[in-house]
């Protein structure tokens, strides 16, 4: 595995690499949807998530929805299955720009990161850190990094022993040291994440 080879150059993250499993990154599909699942995730416990991601899909018999479906759904019978007012607007925001910008995963997928990010920033409700979890985990893209991710900045500044005081200062180190794992990026994000920083 190339993006193996590469990483282990750095031999503070090799340390983790090597106490873990290698995977590869997948594709997904439906884009707007995974949109609405990160919007419905936000703030809650995975657990809580999940329950109320459940529910969601359970409007529509179980199935997937398609962007019109959930366009078409009152904010009422969203707020009666757990939604908060925000978050009801937020799935509508998504799944009307997608619809008016007659977006597709082809279309998308034809983006680069970049384009990608700036494109779907557009829609209220949807932060620049949301993207970057949709090229990871649904584009599969190679090269992100989430450099505003809690996580990942407490891995690296505990891996790293990064000083924290000047928050400046540290997204430069950060930036720094993540441009050394170019161009797979997305592959140490995920085995930071993994990492057991604690134990």
């Amino acid at each position: 595995m190339e993006h193996l080879k590469h990483l282990s150059k750095d031999k503070k993250l090799h340390r983790i690499i090597k106490s873990q499993t290698p995977f590869l990154l997948t594709k997904r599909n439906k884009v707007y949807l995974r949109l609405c699942s990160s919007i419905l995730s936000q703030q809650l416990s995975t657990k809580v998530a999940t329950v109320l991601y459940r529910r969601f899909i359970d409007l529509y018999g179980g199935k997937e929805p398609t962007a019109l479906q959930i366009l078409n759904t009152p904010s009422e019978k969203f707020r009666a299955i757990g939604f908060s007012n925000a978050k009801a607007n937020y799935i509508h925001n998504v799944c009307d720009f997608f619809i008016t910008q007659k977006l597709t995963d082809a279309k998308i997928n034809k983006l680069d990161n970049d384009a990608i990010i700036l494109l779907l920033t557009k829609i209220k409700g949807i932060g620049r850190w949301t993207v970057e979890m949709i090229l990871m985990f649904t584009l599969g893209r190679e090269d992100v990094f989430a450099i505003d991710d809690l996580g990942i900045k407490q891995r690296m500044v505990s891996l790293y022993g990064l000083d924290e005081s000047d928050k400046k200062l540290l997204r430069q180190k950060m930036s720094s040291i993540s441009a050394q794992w170019s161009p797979y990026r997305t592959y140490a994000c995920r085995y930071l994440w993994n990492w057991d920083h604690k134990g």
